[in-house]
Order: C-alpha cells, then structure tokens, then sequence
C-alpha cells in the first residue's frame, strides 16, 4: 500500500520493525524541508512576515492533531514524544494529585515509559502499584479491571495497543467504568493512534499520549492530550520562555493560557510541520484502511508460521500486526542477526517490555511489526528464511 512513497523502500531492505518506528513517505520529508528552506524562524516570538507564517502554521497542525483525535485545540500540547508526554502526565498532574496510599493500576505488557515513570512516584510519594492480571492471551478484559480495583484506586494506566503482546484494550469500557469509580485513566496510544481512529471523546480517557514517528511523522514529537479542566491543574514540568506572560519576581510570575504554558521554550516547529503532514497523509489513506491491511497481514502470517514446529507464537490471538514469536533453542537476538543478512529488518529483545517476562516465562522475543507499505511477499520471504531451523544455526557459526 502506498510503498511509491517511502524512499526508505528504494534501498532494497524488508521492514518489519514499525512497533519502533515507521518510514517516512516523501511528503513528510518535504514539509520539513519546506520549513527549513523557505520560512525557518522561532513560533511565538517574531513581528515579521516569516515568522507570522510559522504561527499560522504551528497552530494550524494543532487544529489538525485535535480534529485527528476529536479533541478541543486547546487539549493538544507538543512534546518530545509519548514519553515526554507521559512523564509530563505523572510529574506533572498527578505528583500534585496522588498520595501516600493511592493505587496506581498497570500490567505486566506496559512499555517502560508507562511504568517508569510510576515507579519514580511510588519511591517518592508512596504511591502502591498494583497489576491488573493478564489472561491466557497475556490480554486484560474488563472484568479483570473491576477484579483488580479496591478502594485506594485512583489511576488506571494503560497502553490502547501494547507494544508485545499487540492486544487492542477495551478503553471505552474501561473509562466508563473507571469513571463511576472516581478513576482516572491514562492511555498510552503510541501503538493504537498509528493503527486506528482514535476519538478521545468517545472512548472518554482522561489523558492520551502518543508519538509522531510511529505513525509516518518525524522522531522527536509527540502529543499530550489532557482534558482542559485537567490540564488547568497541570504544573508545567518545563519553565522558560514562550511559556509566561511576564515575572518580576518569586511572587509575580504569570503564566500564559493553555496549551502554550505547557510549551516552554522552542519546540521542534520543523517536527511539529512533519506531524501535520503525516496526519493529512493517513487521513487521505484512512486508518480503517490501514487496520484492514494489518490484520490481513497479520492474519497471513500466522497461517504461515504456526504449523511450523520451531516456532513458537507468543501472541496468536492478538488484535494488531504485531506478531512476538520464538526459534526453539536459537536466541531472539541470533535470529535477527540472521534475518540482517538477508536485509529484514525485524526487533529482538525485551521491547523495553522488561516485566511481561514474569507473564510469558522468556525475557527476549523477536518481534515483527506491521505497517501500511508491508506486504505478503515479504512475509513470504521471511517465512522461507525461518521455516528452516538447520539453515538458520549453520549460518550463525
């Protein structure tokens, strides 16, 4: 789908490593490179003609990012990436907001910047963390939500597509039923806002952050949405210029209006063009479409694979194009080195999934990750360079 696009694909290389970061097709390239050659100043700051031209077009990719999620413009902060935007959520709302006692739920599949962080506030604030249990498909129910809640909960935070297991959560359920429980809930949508429509009003999360180069934008982006009247509560982690109307002292220091007080200093304006570019470019292609041509893929190679008697699939029943599979007796990381050879491109390790290894019982996995340019020839080519297992051990000596 779409590969004419990409110049990535000209050099003769299979990607299936997207859970990390995807291509960029040529128009995201050119709207950063339109910034950088015809109208590069500072956002925010100048009275001249130039500069005016990157207000207009600032503001006009958050207009774009809060129609993206149907969210208010005023509810959309620019930051680093989903873990910038993640810290900023925990250091930043909830450190003024969460006590010695108060229950923080997760799981064991969470990405390290959504445990992390938690982890930091439980060793400062006394906060408890606590596990919402994986079934048998190393996924959570909404049932196993209302079974891991007690009366000291106050946050559920959670990926909406985790980064391993690949399991679509049931969000809406959750929040709703968080809600009538005096919850909050995170979401973690770096693996979901890439891969399919994401309304923050429907689904009614609290907070939802998400990075700009797993969905075809730049690397060093990222979104922070908030609902206003939670974001009015936010402490600004960051405090510099751009973000406060004026100080004269410790005692006279005010502040500028959402979302710009949570924007200090200069923001990535070239990476920001970029995230624009990329939204309009999977708009035009249609997210539904884009999960359509996933899951097929997906559903292809485990047809593919699963009778294969080496191979061992973590992650059969997920909901994504995220596939984490094992050789028997061959390391995740030899196997990846084996694949290089042969120019695919895939993830072995951990994921910076470093707990799931206490639900599945193996610290490492190869993983394949799917996007809108991967094909079924490709996965056929990687499937005839893993369906031998003497093949593979005789190429690693």
């Amino acid at each position: 789908m779409n590969r004419e696009d990409y110049p990535m694909l000209k050099q003769n290389i299979i990607y299936f490593d997207n859970g990390a970061t995807t291509f960029k097709p040529q128009c995201v390239i050119d709207a950063m490179t339109d910034y950088y050659e015809n109208y590069s100043a500072n956002a925010h700051r100048g009275d001249y003609e130039i500069s005016y031209k990157v207000d207009v077009e600032y503001e006009g990719v958050r207009d774009k990012v809060a129609r993206f999620i149907n969210a208010k413009r005023n509810e959309i902060v620019f930051t680093s990436g989903a873990t910038e935007s993640l810290n900023y959520i925990v250091n930043g709302f909830f450190a003024e907001n969460l006590e010695a006692g108060d229950e923080v739920l997760i799981t064991l599949s969470e990405h390290a910047s959504n445990v992390l962080p938690w982890f930091r506030l439980a060793k400062t604030r006394g906060i408890t963390i606590r596990y919402i249990e994986l079934d048998a498909h190393l996924h959570i129910t909404l049932n196993q939500v209302k079974k891991a809640i007690t009366p000291h909960t106050r946050v559920i935070s959670i990926a909406g597509i985790t980064n391993v297991v690949g399991d679509e959560r049931p969000i809406k359920e959750i929040c709703e039923f968080a809600h009538q429980n005096n919850i909050f809930v995170v979401v973690d949508g770096a693996q979901s806002v890439p891969h399919m429509k994401t309304d923050v009003k429907e689904m009614d999360c609290d907070f939802l952050a998400f990075s700009a180069h797993k969905m075809c934008g730049p690397t060093g982006v990222g979104v922070l949405y908030g609902k206003y009247e939670l974001l009015e509560g936010m402490i600004p982690v960051n405090m510099g210029g751009g973000m406060n109307e004026s100080f004269d002292s410790v005692e006279e220091v005010y502040l500028k209006e959402l979302p710009i007080r949570l924007e200090a200093g200069t923001q990535n304006i070239a990476g920001v063009l970029g995230l624009g570019a990329a939204i309009d470019y999977l708009e035009k292609i249609g997210l539904d479409n884009i999960k359509l041509h996933e899951i097929k893929l997906k559903q292809y190679m485990i047809e593919k694979v699963k009778n294969i008697p080496h191979i061992e699939i973590v992650n059969e029943e997920c909901d994504s194009g995220i596939i984490a599979f094992n050789i028997e007796g061959i390391f995740a990381q030899d196997v990846a080195y084996y694949l290089n050879k042969y120019h695919i491109c895939v993830r072995a390790g951990n994921h910076c999934a470093k707990i799931l290894k206490q639900a599945i019982g193996v610290k490492n996995t190869v993983r394949v990750s799917l996007y809108l340019y991967n094909t079924k020839e490709e996965i056929d080519t990687l499937v005839s360079l893993l369906e031998n297992k003497e093949r593979i051990i005789s190429e690693m000596i």
